[in-house]
């Protein structure tokens, strides 16, 4: 049996493993932590802090950049993009997660599990080329300081941005219409939200295209921006060992120590998960790693960019002693 399929046992009657039409299917059943029923109160209040503070931190960023103009930058305009994409993340896979950790039935319908697996893919796909403007971003300004403002002009920013979210799209999206099968049902799920991978354990005909079309297009879309983050780092690197100043190389090396870090956590769990060897498989650690992934790191990723950074904490400074200052109207 694979590994994140079971027949539904104590989840709901057998009706044997025949195809069903697509229109035909109504819910499906996400285990998650139920196997550990004294585990799902304390863990719907300890996500429940951490997609509150992802909705907070994330937001408090894009109000941030938009009411403070010294962080009307291009660092911080694509910083807004990835604060909207986590936070976007978040609440695709989160609140039902939650819902499902107080429910008897742990069930999702089909369409949303659908929704769910367009979108994860989609908003993955664009982390990853996200990632990787930022990086070309930090490049240009270590690499070219007189220049960068020219290069990274605001119609090159709006244009990169465009570029990102339309290539997630046609990278994750256009290809997925093509390879959603007919299910074997029923099934359950031992997962937590519904991602690709999973969906086709579920798929009863040959998979062999879809999985090979899964293949290609990870490679497009991780590994791609992945060389692109890595050249642009071992340029930046060149040019920082070749500043005479040791304060001028860590003011360099701080100014990328923040996106260093969401690289590190964001292909260090992809990593983890699709890398390991079998002999390391474990349901329950397959579903660690992607809430860490959909739930932990979009949180940290405002608190990795904010702490320790005085343009930020200047910002705030800035915003609170205006808002101490404007004229209140009184009721």
């Amino acid at each position: 049996m694979l590994p994140h399929i079971r027949t539904l046992g104590r989840y709901g009657s057998a009706a044997g493993l025949s195809p069903e039409n697509s229109s035909t299917i109504t819910e499906l059943v996400l285990v998650g932590f139920s196997d550990q029923p004294q585990t799902e109160i304390p863990l719907f209040i300890f996500f429940s802090l951490v997609y509150l503070a992802s909705c907070l931190g994330n937001t408090a960023v894009v109000i941030l950049v938009a009411l403070d103009v010294s962080l009307q930058t291009p660092m911080y305009f694509f910083l807004c993009h990835l604060a909207f994409l986590n936070g976007f993340f978040s609440t695709v896979v989160t609140p039902k997660m939650l819902f499902n950790f107080l429910a008897s039935r742990k069930v999702i319908s089909y369409p949303f599990c659908l929704a769910q697996t367009y979108l994860t893919l989609f908003l993955e796909s664009t982390e990853c080329f996200l990632l990787a403007v930022m990086a070309i971003d930090r490049y240009v300004a270590i690499c070219y300081p007189l220049r960068y403002l020219l290069i990274m002009s605001w119609a090159v920013c709006i244009a990169l941005a465009v570029a990102v979210w339309v290539t997630g799209f046609c990278a994750s999206v256009l290809p997925l219409c093509f390879m959603i099968l007919p299910l074997c049902s029923p099934y359950v799920v031992d997962y937590l939200f519904c991602e690709l991978p999973i969906l086709l354990h579920l798929f009863c005909a040959d998979t062999s295209l879809q999985e090979a079309m899964m293949a290609v297009g990870g490679a497009g879309t991780v590994l791609v921006p992945f060389l692109l983050i890595a050249l642009s780092y071992l340029r930046i690197l060149v040019t920082v060992i070749r500043i005479d100043s040791a304060e001028g190389r860590k003011k360099a090396f701080s100014t990328c120590a923040s996106h260093l870090a969401v690289v590190t956590i964001y292909y260090g769990t992809g990593l983890i998960r699709y890398l390991r060897p079998k002999s390391l498989y474990s349901a329950e650690g397959d579903k660690l790693i992607s809430v860490f992934y959909a739930v932990i790191g979009p949180a940290l990723n405002p608190f990795i960019y904010s702490l320790r950074n005085k343009e930020v904490q200047g910002a705030v400074r800035r915003v609170v002693e205006r808002y101490r200052k404007s004229p209140r109207i009184a009721f």
